[in-house]
């Protein structure tokens, strides 16, 4: 009986130790890099009169630090034409972003409840867009609205990142046209933060997004993945250290006063071209 009860014991303790340690403050360093083909015909790129390539807007690399704190995770994104920062309030469900780019410093606030308002509109011109297209390929994407839920494979392969052992995953989605596309994923199961998945990515006016669906059902915390994109690019992230000792104080979650803020509603108007003193619409523009 006593080695039953010993045995017993023991997985109950291993049990409790398998699960992810969850992490209240850290400070986590990612890199994220976005590849074009090498075979890309560099004819078919659309430039400004200045010589800016729109088209390629987003390719390279981007360092990302993450500030984590209870409620709160400030983001800063640092690309060789500027800078972003995205503070989101999870207690308050209420984020800021903050671009810093050609020497001026602009800002958009949005509670979570805007943001929903924004993908329903969204939603609801792209199903109009599907439903006035006729084509063969139009009629297949209104059949594939509703995509399914990603199949997710969890492999027995382990690979080190910024010190952490983690797993390899497969994550399996299905496109519009039904077309598979295979997301390569790693996870640690040593450590869970409440109020975030992943890191890196493309990041839209403080909304994180990864354009993955799976990365938030993997039991731990993702520290690299690589998927592909729209126009054969290639997305991979990578968090290269975490950090759980340095502090991290309420005021390093501050709004600076020198950013001119707006709601994320203007900053929507402005991007469809409107401008109350009926001047040339002007473009805000986010790299990843």
């Amino acid at each position: 009986m006593k080695v039953i009860l010993l045995f017993g014991s023991t997985l109950l303790a291993t049990a409790a130790f398998a699960q992810p340690k969850i992490i209240s403050q850290a400070i986590i360093q990612t890199t994220t890099n976005v590849i074009a083909p090498e075979e890309e015909d560099a004819s078919n790129v659309q430039q400004s009169s200045g010589g800016f390539n729109f088209r390629n807007f987003g390719d390279g690399e981007t360092k990302s630090t993450i500030y984590y704190k209870d409620s709160m995770v400030k983001t800063v994104n640092k690309t060789d034409i500027g800078r972003t920062t995205s503070i989101r309030n999870n207690a308050a469900l209420f984020t800021t972003t903050l671009i810093e780019m050609m020497g001026n410093k602009t800002g958009f606030y949005a509670s979570d409840a805007d943001q929903a308002k924004a993908r329903l509109q969204m939603d609801s011109m792209m199903k109009a867009r599907m439903a006035s297209d006729t084509s063969a390929s139009g009629r297949r994407r209104q059949a594939t609205t509703n995509p399914s839920a990603p199949d997710i494979i969890v492999t027995s392969e382990t690979k080190k990142f910024a010190g952490y052992v983690c797993k390899k995953a497969l994550i399996i989605t299905t496109g519009f046209l039904g077309t598979k596309d295979t997301t390569i994923a790693w996870f640690t199961p040593d450590i869970k933060f409440d109020h975030m998945n992943y890191t890196g990515g493309m990041s839209g006016f403080g909304i994180q997004t990864s354009s993955v669906n799976g990365l938030d059902k993997l039991d731990g915390f993702v520290m690299a993945y690589q998927m592909k994109m729209r126009r054969n690019r290639v997305m991979e992230v990578e968090v290269t250290k975490i950090d759980l000792d340095k502090k991290i104080d309420a005021k390093d979650f501050d709004i600076p006063k020198d950013f001119d803020l707006k709601p994320m509603s203007e900053m929507q108007k402005m991007m469809r071209g409107e401008r109350r003193d009926g001047g040339s619409p002007v473009m805000i523009m986010q790299r990843p």
